[in-house]
């Protein structure tokens, strides 16, 4: 069974019913989603609960619904800008006590730059605000059954940084697979397209880097190839 995509996932027995067991070996990430998911516990987000948590291992709920990576293109569109609706509500919460700050986007750039990527115009826009953060808004961590998301999944990279980048490296993300996905979740948080774009850039880098240094050699390739015909400004 799958129910994310990040560390070692599955299902066992716990007090004679099924729920889900997270292993990670980070023990920092560990304790960031036992405490994303503690403050999210009475907000009426649909996130997983916590049933048992120990040294390594986290017990949750399972959560009903189709990963939206795996549904068809119509039916991702439309719960992705549902889900962009959720991630706004999640920038409005209060963000617990001990969330980690997001990593310095100038090392971001000092690095991309430095592995030898191909130039584009990488800047960091100005900041907007600081918000409780998910970390890695994808449609393979998101839940959908019955024509709603019923759960929002992985919350190992919580974070405290700007909204308007996180939206926009889900916006951006997203629209690798279907171009319409950008306006879709834009539309559905409700910002600025322009905002929201300045921060592409510093997404491509950083996918780039990822590709770089974890493969495969074939997604470097072809993101390079993209790269390299990136609009000057």
């Amino acid at each position: 069974m799958r129910q994310g995509a990040v560390g070692h996932v599955r299902l066992v027995e716990h007090l004679g019913r099924p729920v889900v067991e997270k292993r990670m070996v980070d023990p920092g990430r560990h304790d960031t989603e036992v405490l994303a998911l503690r403050a999210l516990a009475s907000s009426g987000m649909p996130v997983p609960g916590l049933v048992d948590v120990r040294p390594g291992a986290i017990h949750m709920t399972l959560m009903p619904g189709d990963r939206l990576d795996e549904v068809e293109p119509d039916e991702r569109l439309a719960r992705l800008r549902e889900s962009a609706a959720l991630l706004r509500r999640l920038h409005e919460l209060p963000a617990p006590s001990g969330l980690p700050v997001l990593t310095d986007d100038a090392l971001l750039i000092e690095r991309y730059r430095g592995a030898g990527g191909p130039p584009i115009p990488l800047t960091i826009p100005p900041a907007t605000d600081s918000a409780f953060c998910h970390g890695d808004w994808t449609d393979g961590n998101l839940l959908a059954s019955g024509g709603r998301i019923t759960a929002i999944l992985d919350w190992e990279r919580a974070h405290l940084g700007d909204p308007l980048r996180e939206l926009s490296r889900a916006a951006w993300g997203a629209s690798r697979k279907d171009p319409r996905s950008f306006d879709v979740m834009v539309e559905g948080y409700g910002a600025d397209p322009t905002a929201v774009r300045a921060w592409n850039a510093l997404h491509a880098a950083e996918l780039w880097l990822w590709f770089s240094e974890a493969g495969p050699p074939e997604y470097l390739d072809q993101l390079t190839a993209e790269l390299r015909s990136w609009p000057a400004s």
